[in-house]
């Protein structure tokens, strides 16, 4: 009996690390929220992305217990969350390409200044961790897990939940390690390097955000 939940705990907590990882995609999405973090020191930027793993660990968790009875309790669906979760990472991405293309360099270190200073306090739940780092994706994909280890079986139960949370550790830890060392992957490839990666980045954010709306519509238009 206990080799079956060692069993049915390794390949849950398998699947959830495999089904989470494309979602969340800790490498892009630190990428894409690089931007927030400049002109920050290292205790500040530690210190912002402690915490915005800790909304992605409450965001996560709330997803597997609860996130189908708020979603039914606003009479919200996935497709929908979809749609909202697209256009404001289309808004995102648009803005860092706006930003990329001002012309004077003083200009964006201002605004790069001030955002890391006044007004990053207040992006780090939304839109950092909430749709960038945890959207509708990580949403969904907590859904059918939680669904995929009901058990009646009590104990059966908590050793599928304990393996599902050890996932979502597991991927906040990466978020936290790749955001911290952004700024590290970007100096291999230099001050030249690191200018075209922002605008790919960028511009990969705000066609994510419009697939992400599209499918949505696509869901909308079947129910």
């Amino acid at each position: 009996m206990m080799s079956a939940y060692y069993h049915s705990f390794i390949h849950l907590l398998f699947i959830g690390i495999i089904a989470l990882f494309p979602v969340v995609n800790p490498i892009g999405s630190a990428l894409i929220v690089n931007h927030y973090f400049t002109g920050l020191e290292r205790p500040e930027k530690r210190k912002a992305v402690k915490q915005i793993t800790l909304y992605a660990f409450f965001i996560c968790t709330v997803s597997l217990f609860a996130g189908q009875w708020i979603l039914q309790l606003f009479g919200i669906s996935i497709p929908v969350v979809q749609l909202g979760g697209g256009i404001l990472i289309c808004k995102t991405g648009w803005e860092f390409l706006s930003a990329e293309g001002e012309s004077s360099e003083h200009s964006v270190k201002k605004a790069t200044a001030s955002s890391a200073t006044d007004g990053l306090q207040d992006k780090l739940f939304f839109p950092i961790t909430f749709p960038i780092t945890t959207g509708a994706g990580t949403m969904a994909v907590l859904f059918t897990l939680s669904a995929h280890s009901a058990n009646n079986n009590i104990t059966s139960y908590f050793v599928n939940t304990a393996a599902l949370m050890l996932s979502i550790i597991s991927v906040c830890i990466l978020v936290y390690i790749f955001y911290l060392n952004t700024r590290t992957l970007l100096r291999f490839a230099g001050s030249n390097g690191e200018k075209i990666i922002n605008r790919i980045v960028a511009f990969l954010t705000f066609c994510v955000g419009l697939q992400i709306g599209v499918t949505g519509i696509r869901s909308l238009m079947k129910m």
